[in-house]
């Protein structure tokens, strides 16, 4: 196969953290390694946050990163658009789409008539990788409607503008289809990959577990962004799970576990021995911390879905993981034994859950053995390259 030159258009990447960034990353990584030339077009990056700060970004042979988007205005983006001109024609464009990712409070239409010019004017081939769509209706105050009307116009300029739709969970064709306004325009399955690499050193996963659980307990972990909706669902199952379970530890993961944590010993300061929390860590450390985890624990407001960076990860480092069914829950995690699903809104099924897996071994050996075998079957970011440049091709 030939090789290809990408322009991949996000609004964030490392050191900045979130899913869009990670995902970034990842992809532009292995198209390189694939033997491809990957231009990374993006923010600014205010390294100097402490969260930031704490991000090891390795330079990557074939990728070239642009901090030129500024602030996405239309000043930045003439250019970045002058920049582009500077390549062969036509480009190929892949955008990593979430709608509050482009600044503007999440508003920037001239961004999406800007995508749409590039596709029109320049003859770009502009791809488009969603990862949300759009606010919801009926859900929050009156500006929240006011943005999310703003989000449907940015949509039908989006899906204008694309050559071909990729989307992280099978459920976003519908929400977009009617958007595309009759046009006939592919909508592709791509789910996420893990951004975490599994790093194996079992004398080192041992060493972390024994900081956590010195008496030989269970440790459950979670890994996530502690969003204000997600921590509402979590605090009270950990609560729950460790009242009920005095040989059982928690280990909060990932950027905001920290706050997460004040917040549980502050309503259960009973339980302040057996909570712990990493803040953000360099992946190797969050690699063997994940590792270290009996069970983790991955409640989601929407349901599980391939869109879930936080559970690629758990899946791809072999992890038991109970998890909620919701709306935008795929058939597929029915269909196999590497998860074990609840209903979101029944915090007691999810510690009950939790505590039957943590009483067997077996199961949660058979679960270790099929999270790996699903992860390297569908998810894999390998995957996900080829298809791109079969397309490509």
């Amino acid at each position: 196969m030939n090789s290809f030159v990408w322009h991949l258009i996000t609004g964030e990447y490392p050191p900045q953290t979130g899913g869009v960034a990670d995902h970034t990353y990842v992809l532009a990584a292995s198209l390189a390694a694939a033997g491809d030339e990957v231009h990374v077009w993006c923010p600014l990056a205010m390294s100097e946050t402490e969260e930031a700060s704490k991000v090891e970004v390795t330079e990557t042979d074939g990728v070239f990163v642009h901090r030129e988007l500024g602030r996405f205005t239309p000043a930045d983006l003439r250019r970045v658009g002058r920049l582009l001109d500077k390549f062969e024609a036509p480009r190929r464009l892949l955008v990593q789409w979430v709608p509050h990712g482009y600044g503007y409070r999440s508003m920037n239409l001239p961004f999406c008539l800007w995508l749409w010019n590039r596709s029109v004017r320049r003859r770009d081939a502009v791809d488009v990788m969603i990862h949300e769509p759009y606010l919801t209706f009926g859900e929050g105050s009156w500006r929240q409607a006011c943005v999310a009307l703003v989000h449907r116009l940015m949509t039908i300029v989006l899906l204008k503008a694309a050559r071909r739709i990729w989307m992280t969970i099978p459920a976003w064709e519908a929400f977009l289809r009617p958007y595309a306004l009759g046009r006939a325009l592919s909508f592709s399955w791509l789910p996420v990959a893990s951004s975490i690499a599994v790093v194996d050193d079992k004398a080192c996963v041992r060493s972390v577990r024994a900081l956590y659980s010195p008496a030989g307990g269970h440790v459950v972990g979670h890994f996530g962004a502690y969003d204000r909706r997600s921590v509402e669902v979590l605090l009270p199952f950990v609560s729950v799970l460790l009242q009920n379970q005095p040989n059982c530890a928690a280990l909060l993961l990932g950027r905001g576990s920290d706050v997460a944590r004040n917040e549980l010993i502050y309503r259960w300061p009973e339980l302040a021995d057996r909570i712990h929390a990493t803040g953000t860590l360099a992946a190797v450390d969050l690699s063997l911390h994940i590792s270290a985890c009996d069970v983790l624990i991955q409640p989601y407001i929407d349901g599980v879905s391939s869109r879930r960076t936080s559970l690629m990860a758990g899946l791809a480092h072999g992890r038991p993981v109970v998890t909620t069914s919701g709306r935008l829950t795929e058939s597929l995690w029915t269909e196999n034994e590497a998860v074990v699903l609840v209903p979101i809104e029944n915090v007691s099924a999810l510690a009950d859950a939790t505590v039957r897996l943590l009483a067997d071994e077996a199961r949660r050996l058979r679960m270790s053995v099929a999270a790996r075998a699903l992860y390297h079957e569908r998810f894999d970011v390998k995957r996900t390259v080829t298809a791109l440049r079969e397309v490509a091709a």
